[in-house]
């Protein structure tokens, strides 16, 4: 009777895993040929994979781009190397170009001719050349018995050889990445730009339209884009910037699409997502929802409410931090909203019900009970262990304090700066670096700002993590300030030659390493840096452990069910996705359409609150309904929703029509669906996409930058 009910069980948990929902899936672009093109083509596609993908003849995958190695994605919409992209994308190179007397994030910004268009210090676009399944040459000389330490070392050789056999003397980049937690190895070439210009960003009327208040919602009116020019040396080849260089001729680029889009369309999104979990246990669910999300939450909720309460005294400040709280503000709501998601569409139970079918099928037979019996026992015993010594909510603090105030990360990047005065040899290469980084680092930095969230982290810090993970700094409080850390900071930065431009600059004429490795912030720096690295060697006491269950349990769940199509997790690989644009059920009588239009920005305006104030020149265009070309039947549409599976990473990919033409660009998720980096859920999972026929209205009729779209490549 028990092994009828185990057959049971694991026939329900097969069929309900095996049947992946036609849009689930961020899928290898090589591999479509094989796993996707026929059920694309079925549901409307009039693309061929060598059209999609192909090494040897131009298509879609070179008109996508990485910006910053995958921070976000772009695409290339005309043969000069004009660059879409989300308007969060560019806010901080925008913010960067942007004064109190030069305000393009409120304002906005467009180039009129190409000398107006704006060097973009460090920014990179990255195209995929070509990727290679590795896996046979990466794990050559790999078995089971083996150590896994040994087992790494032969790995990272094999990979070194391959990126090195790749890059040689070229000007192309190689990386080799992970799959199914070690089970696959994959190649990828690329070329990589780095001359990158702003052409052109709405005012955040339009471009962060509805800001943290809309963030992760639906229904949106958020004009999300900006436009990039991508810049190479005469020969077409990467150059750092140069008034010589010439606009980028690539192989392709994307039509546009005039025709619009209606429920049930087929459509395609291809982009750079950044990472995913699917295959996260019952027990990591319960430590996100329990532990580390919380942690997250607190965190970031104390450091913008610090932030903010200096953003609203003054406009400088307030451009000096917005990208650092828009930052704050995506991933604090993220985390809020991913753990109301996990407790509403019960993830954990669903997680449970297919370990426990994994369990009862590594049980039929001896074999696969040798192999994959104790998996999912000692994934219980390491997420146990994790939550009693607290390692990883201690791990999500220090990387908030290290991140969170900015000294401490300028006085951790100071460690190379000590190192080379130390060897007391020719350091006048390195001190003018230093003076280099220290124009960039200061220019967004306020040191009452960075004292106030040092002392709040400190104080959330130590009320709560177990007293093993204090730093050797809360001795000093101790100590010397009677445990105030407010007096505290006041001392590090009144004392500190990190605390100001000019103090540093002024250490840099004359530098010792012996000042520098006694100051204040250097010496925190260090003492949080070393209470980290006690929390990784605690955490590196199981990380083999966890590293082989996980990756046996990837490889049973495939072995277990052959003929289910199996995709790897997101990380910042080129991926592509498909569905149909469509509406969603949000809960019990609340149903929304697939697209808002003009009328829902003039509905939401409010001049009294900055995220819903509307230009007055949009304000007049829409109401007057001087559309342009950019209507359907008399209305411009702004937002529409797709069933496309993305994460953070997909921001600016463009979205596609059956054709392979771009209708818009992906920018948002759904706060209802935002367990989606674990499980996807065919009936709420939507991204929220701005219709490229409301981008090209901004372009044309509210900038007045329609030379533009001379450019481009438009198809009625």
């Amino acid at each position: 009777m028990k092994n009828k009910v185990l057959a049971i069980l694991l026939a329900f948990v097969l069929l309900s895993v095996s049947n992946l929902f036609a849009d689930e899936g961020m899928w290898l672009p090589m591999l479509i040929s094989r796993f996707n093109i026929a059920d694309m083509q079925k549901m409307g596609c009039k693309l061929t994979a060598d059209q999609i993908y192909s090494v040897n003849q131009a298509c879609i995958k070179d008109a996508i781009v990485a910006l910053d190695h995958g921070g976000c994605s772009g695409s290339i919409i005309s043969g000069k190397g004009l660059l879409i992209t989300n308007h969060h994308c560019g806010y901080e190179a925008i913010a960067g170009q942007s004064t109190v007397d030069h305000d393009y994030l409120t304002d906005g910004y467009w180039a009129m001719r190409p000398e107006e268009e704006l060097p973009i210090p460090g920014k990179t676009v990255s195209f995929l050349v070509r990727m290679e399944d590795v896996t046979s040459t990466v794990l050559s000389g790999v078995n089971e018995t083996m150590k896994e330490e040994d087992r790494n070392k032969i790995i990272e050789h094999a990979i070194d050889s391959l990126t090195k056999e790749v890059e040689g003397n070229t000007q192309l980049e190689a990386s080799v990445e992970s799959m199914f937690a070690g089970n696959e190895y994959y190649l990828f070439v690329y070329q990589t730009y780095r001359d990158i210009r702003l052409v052109g960003a709405p005012a955040s009327g339009i471009g962060k339209f509805g800001g943290e208040t809309d963030n992760w919602m639906w229904p949106r009116h958020t004009g999300d884009f900006c436009i990039l020019r991508v810049y190479s040396g005469a020969d077409g080849n990467p150059s750092e910037y140069s008034k010589e260089n010439i606009p980028y001729h690539g192989k392709y680029f994307l039509p546009i699409s005039m025709a619009g889009v209606k429920e049930g369309d087929f459509s395609i999104i291809m982009g750079y997502p950044g990472s995913t979990d699917r295959y996260l246990t019952s027990y990591g669910i319960q430590e996100k929802i329990n532990l580390t999300n919380p942690a997250d939450i607190l965190l970031k909720t104390a450091k913008m409410d610090i932030i903010k309460s200096f953003m609203d005294k003054s406009d400088a400040l307030r451009i000096s931090y917005a990208s650092d709280y828009a930052y704050l503000a995506n991933f604090q709501k993220k985390s809020i909203q991913e753990t109301k998601a996990l407790t509403r569409l019960k993830v954990f139970d669903d997680k449970k019900k297919q370990e426990d079918a994994f369990e009862a099928w590594a049980r039929q037979n001896q074999d696969r009970a040798d192999k994959y019996g104790t998996v999912i026992s000692e994934f219980a015993d390491i997420y146990k262990t994790k939550e009693e010594d607290k390692s990883d909510v201690a791990e999500t603090y220090l990387q908030e304090m290290l991140m969170g105030a900015k000294v401490l990360l300028f006085a951790y990047k100071a460690n190379e700066l000590a190192s080379v005065l130390e060897e007391k040899g020719d350091f006048s290469a390195t001190v003018a670096d230093y003076r280099q980084r220290a124009e960039e680092f200061y220019k967004d930095y306020n040191p009452e700002v960075d004292k106030q969230i040092l002392e709040k982290m400190m104080e959330l810090y130590k009320k709560n993590l177990p007293e093993q993970y204090y730093p050797e700094t809360f001795k000093l409080v101790d100590r010397k300030f009677k445990g105030d850390f407010g007096k505290y900071a006041d001392y590090l930065y009144k004392k500190s030659i990190l605390a100001s431009k000019e103090k540093f600059n002024s250490f840099l004429d004359h530098p010792r390493a012996k000042k520098l490795q006694k100051d204040p912030a250097f010496m925190a720096s260090n003492s949080f840096l070393a209470s980290y690295i006690l929390v990784r060697v605690i955490q590196m006491g199981y990380e083999d452990r966890f590293n082989i269950a996980r990756r046996k349990y990837i490889a049973g769940l495939k072995e277990m069910d052959p003929g289910m199509k199996y995709y790897p997790d997101a990380n910042s690989t080129l991926r592509l996705t498909y569905g149909q644009v469509k509406p969603y059920e949000a809960a019990d009588a609340v149903s929304f359409d697939y697209r808002t239009t003009y009328k829902g920005i003039l509905e939401k305006d409010d001049p009294s609150n900055p995220e819903f104030t509307v230009p007055k020149k949009l304000e007049n265009l829409l109401a007057s309904k001087d559309f342009g070309d950019y209507a359907e039947n008399g209305v411009l549409p702004v937002c529409f929703l797709t069933t496309h599976d993305i994460t953070g990473g997909n921001s600016g990919s463009p979205v596609l029509n059956a054709n392979g033409e771009l209708i818009g660009l992906a920018f948002d998720g759904n706060s209802e669906s935002m367990s989606s980096d674990i499980k996807y859920d065919e009936n709420l999972q939507r991204t929220i996409c701005v219709d490229i026929r409301y981008v090209l209205f901004v372009i044309d009729k509210f900038a007045g930058a329609g030379y533009l779209l001379n450019e481009m490549k438009l198809q009625k």
